[in-house]
């Protein structure tokens, strides 16, 4: 029997990403494929002053903002891994409580629905910096630098990552474009 096929006859879970998750779960799972949640799309919109910046020197991180859609990465969770990915995920996410964790449905590439374990940003927070603009968003993902790394290469990471995975968001491909050039000019 498969791992695949084992995974199908016991309960799992499952977690939405669409940030550095993508290329950085960093927790155990099964199965990763692509999906989709519809009712919040993905937004840099998260002032970071613990992984991507400091409280002199803010950064920027994604969150999940309410209305549109959104394409990720869904990753499934086996039982007996659940609580320690839990665990994992709420001291990676939660330093600040700038999300809510929520439970939401995604579609899955394969067509399935699944009820996924998605962050998305508590709009109320006061690290929700709502819709900045390019410049904005330039002159702080270039300033931020935190315990997690600079913010210039979580922000390139992760438009690189969805580019190879077929999902555009031209948004963060204009931001990527700024910052390389800046990166050449320098």
């Amino acid at each position: 029997m498969t791992l695949n096929a084992q995974s199908s006859l016991l309960p799992t879970h499952w977690v939405f990403g669409y940030g550095s998750l993508i290329w950085n779960p960093g927790f155990a799972h099964i199965s990763a494929q692509q999906g989709l949640l519809r009712g919040a799309h993905r937004s840099l919109s998260i002032i970071s002053t613990h992984h991507r910046g400091t409280a002199e020197r803010p950064g920027l991180v994604f969150g999940l903002a309410r209305g549109g859609a959104c394409r990720g990465m869904v990753f499934e969770v086996a039982e007996a891994d659940w609580a320690a990915v839990r665990e994992y995920l709420e001291e990676r996410e939660q330093v600040t409580s700038v999300y809510r964790d929520v439970m939401r449905p995604v579609r899955l590439a394969d067509g399935r629905m699944v009820s996924a374990l998605a962050f998305v940003v508590d709009e109320a927070h006061e690290q929700f910096a709502g819709r900045l603009s390019l410049e904005q968003q330039l002159a702080m993902v270039r300033a931020g630098v935190g315990l997690s790394g600079r913010n210039v290469d979580y922000v390139i990471n992760t438009a690189r990552h969805l580019a190879t995975l077929g999902i555009r968001d031209r948004q963060l491909m204009a931001l990527v474009d700024m910052l390389e050039e800046g990166a050449e000019a320098a």
